[in-house]
């Protein structure tokens, strides 16, 4: 199993990567990173400028598990901004393949104008299940020329909400370089709060084939009038986490886990949990 970190660690700009910055990732106990590089436009950016990044990352024994796909909605009824969409992902792909990415991470988008995580009624209709589906397809040439998969991430305020919703439209793509970037937690609900280790394993029976990677967050039900469920740093909520990690192993010793929810002051503590459970479970973490 490979550990990786996102967040505050990894700068927001690739001009930014730096010998100190791999390091700090070393340094934490993961052997790669997922960089989101909001202020890089993957329009403009440059291969010169993704040379430079990779080369000080290889150089420093770090991968990079994911590059960003710029959340862009690639469900939207109109033609015109669908298909901006669409260029923007092949864009992202473009320079994902340019940094030597593993893989990309994007969602399906969400007509709600106040971001693409956040719900609309229509993200869930049947228009915008095929929406994403044709552009999905459009964009798997893109990651097959780049070497790159494009991990599709899921949460149920999306098109995506189940892990039945998923894998229908991954089946429906049909591309081996179009696959899921499984985050359980995004799929925990009041039914399986208290339970996660079975809705974990429903995900995998469910998508295993078109899993090739994984977030690493933890979940946790409040103690509130209305349901409120929380995302926060691995080992300090409910999520199954021998559960989970026994499972991706299953899957592929190679497939990365990359720890999101928690704080730069809180990586050390979401290390040393994900290491101490692996050991627990007789995984190896490889470390280059």
């Amino acid at each position: 199993m490979r550990f990786g970190v996102s967040g505050e660690i990894c700068p927001s700009n690739m001009d930014n990567i730096t010998p100190e910055v791999c390091a700090k990732v070393r340094e934490l106990g993961f052997s790669g990173i997922f960089a989101r590089f909001r202020e890089n436009d993957p329009f403009t950016t440059t291969r010169a400028q993704c040379q430079r990044a990779r080369g000080v990352r290889e150089d420093n024994g770090v991968r990079l598990y994911q590059a960003t796909g710029y959340w862009q909605c690639l469900i939207h009824p109109d033609g015109s901004q669908r298909a901006q969409a669409v260029r923007t992902l092949q864009a992202a792909l473009r320079v994902a393949g340019w940094l030597g990415a593993y893989a990309i991470d994007t969602g399906p988008g969400s007509l709600n104008p106040r971001g693409p995580w956040l719900p609309h009624p229509d993200n869930w209709s049947a228009t915008s299940r095929r929406q994403l589906i044709r552009s999905l397809r459009e964009c798997a040439s893109a990651a097959e020329d780049a070497g790159v998969y494009l991990g599709l991430e899921s949460h149920q305020l999306v098109t995506l909400k189940t892990p039945e919703i998923a894998r229908d439209v991954l089946d429906a793509v049909d591309s081996p370089w179009v696959r899921c970037d499984l985050d359980p937690a995004n799929w925990i609900t009041l039914e399986t709060a208290f339970d996660t280790g079975a809705a974990i394993d429903r995900m995998f029976d469910l998508l295993g084939h078109h899993i090739v990677s994984g977030h690493a967050k933890d979940s946790v039900i409040q103690d509130r009038l209305t349901i409120h469920i929380d995302a926060c740093c691995p080992g300090t909520g409910t999520l199954d986490f021998r559960t989970y990690l026994r499972r991706m192993e299953e899957l592929s010793p190679e497939y990365p886990l990359i720890v999101e929810g928690a704080s730069m002051a809180q990586l050390p503590q979401a290390s040393a949990f994900l290491h101490r459970t692996a050991t627990e479970l007789g995984i190896q973490v490889m470390d280059e």
